[in-house]
């Protein structure tokens, strides 16, 4: 009998499934996902990621605490009343654990830090005209 490329090419190909352990056929394949157990996610949980506002306020903080007294800054802080949000614009004053004071052309305004919504350094304001 003779046999043909195409005919050996089969003959091999059985032989190698038969070739196969039995045990590997009935496990499930490494990459299918298991069944999720009640009460679980099914997606993996990723970290949660900031929020704008929340990277906002961080970077804000940071500049207040690197800033020396004398620099102009301006902060944006959510008002007392949560109805809104004041910006102070001036020379940074004073500086305590919880509380931030802005030298405005209005006066001295002192703004908590737990309001801080954003906050960052400005140049000196251009010479008045006449």
């Amino acid at each position: 009998m003779t046999r043909t490329p195409d005919a050996d090419a089969d003959a091999d190909a059985d032989a190698d499934a038969d070739a196969a352990p039995e045990s590997a056929a009935s496990e499930p394949p490494a990459a299918a996902a298991q069944p999720a157990a009640p009460g679980e996610s099914a997606a993996p949980v990723r970290p949660a990621v900031p929020t704008q506002a929340a990277i906002a306020r961080a970077r804000g903080l940071a500049v207040l605490a690197a800033a020396t007294l004398g620099d102009r800054v301006v902060v944006r802080a959510l008002d007392g009343d949560g109805d809104g949000a004041l910006d102070a614009l001036g020379d940074l004053e004073a500086r305590t654990t919880d509380t931030v004071t802005v030298a405005t052309r209005r006066g001295p305004v002192t703004v908590r830090l737990a309001d801080v919504v954003a906050a960052k350094p400005v140049p000196p304001p251009p010479p008045r005209r006449r």
